[in-house]
């Protein structure tokens, strides 16, 4: 029970951290040049734009039927935390846009503001998906569409929210619009990859040589890490060989490939990014 309960307090402090983050980035970079970055709040925003109305509480209308599917699709538990984000955001939103009103924060500065507003939104869904929630709107639809095409959180979102960047086109008739809401998109999808699977700071590194054993020694005294000796066969001449399988940080691969250079010129170095490591000398499980 203390888990769970810890668990959801995490998950809290982290939606309202999210939400405000994006709010920032809508209301003080991409609302004020009429951007549509996408999803319900690009919609939002042009309505505003023609008609006057409040961002926030638009996109949490339109909000409402695709939360009910995302609740049935991706479960209640799910569901409940997208209701605390996708209202937040809309209450950040509305209460930002009060008090800067429709000024940019960044004047006569279009893509500076992009490139900053798209950032803040990527980090803000960012933090919300690594809750395991939402600020709803399309980021309902792109999770339900990573989850059966399994494609990357970001570039779902970037799909879905490419084809919504095309009405702020019809409605203010100006091509800079999409260019710049594309680039927002583009960023924000990055972004949103690097804060849900990490920085890639760890490498796996796979190592096949003749002189496995003076390699081992390098790798267990010199950089004091282990590693798991696989069993392989040669393709072309069917040779047993012993392959050497490691876990080490972005810092220490170059030191490790110069350690190979000099034990063994003619190695063969596979080098793979590894979204996390789990396990002793890296992270707890």
């Amino acid at each position: 029970m203390k888990f769970f309960l810890k668990k959801w307090f995490k998950d809290g402090v982290l939606i309202v951290v999210g939400t405000f983050i994006l709010a920032v980035g809508l209301v003080f970079f991409i609302a004020p040049y009429k951007f549509v970055p996408g999803g319900v709040y690009g919609i939002s925003i042009v309505i505003h734009h023609l008609l006057g109305t409040p961002i926030g509480l638009v996109a949490l209308c339109l909000d409402i039927p695709l939360l009910l599917i995302g609740i049935k699709i991706l479960g209640n538990k799910f569901g409940v935390k997208t209701i605390l984000g996708l209202v937040l955001t809309a209450v950040f939103v509305d209460i930002l846009g009060q008090v800067l009103g429709n000024n940019p924060l960044v004047e006569d500065d279009a893509l500076l503001s992009a490139i900053f507003g798209g950032a803040l939104v990527g980090l803000g869904l960012g933090i919300v998906f690594r809750a395991k929630a939402t600020s709803g709107g399309t980021d309902i639809v792109a999770m339900i569409l990573c989850k059966y095409t399994r494609l990357p959180m970001g570039q779902s979102l970037i799909y879905v929210d490419s084809t919504i960047v095309l009405i702020g086109l019809f409605a203010f008739h100006d091509w800079k619009i999409p260019l710049y809401s594309w680039l927002i998109i583009f960023i924000a999808g990055k972004v949103i990859d690097m804060v849900v699977e990490g920085v890639k700071v760890h490498k796996v590194v796979i190592i096949i040589s003749d002189k496995h054993e003076e390699i081992r020694e390098r790798i267990i005294v010199d950089l004091s890490r282990g590693g798991t000796y696989l069993i392989g066969e040669g393709m072309y001449e069917g040779a047993e060989k012993k392959v050497i399988y490691t876990n080490i940080t972005r810092r220490e691969l170059p030191i490790l490939l110069e350690h190979v250079k000099e034990v063994d010129p003619n190695a063969f170095v596979s080098v793979i990014d590894a979204n996390d490591v789990i396990g002793d000398g890296f992270k707890s499980l």
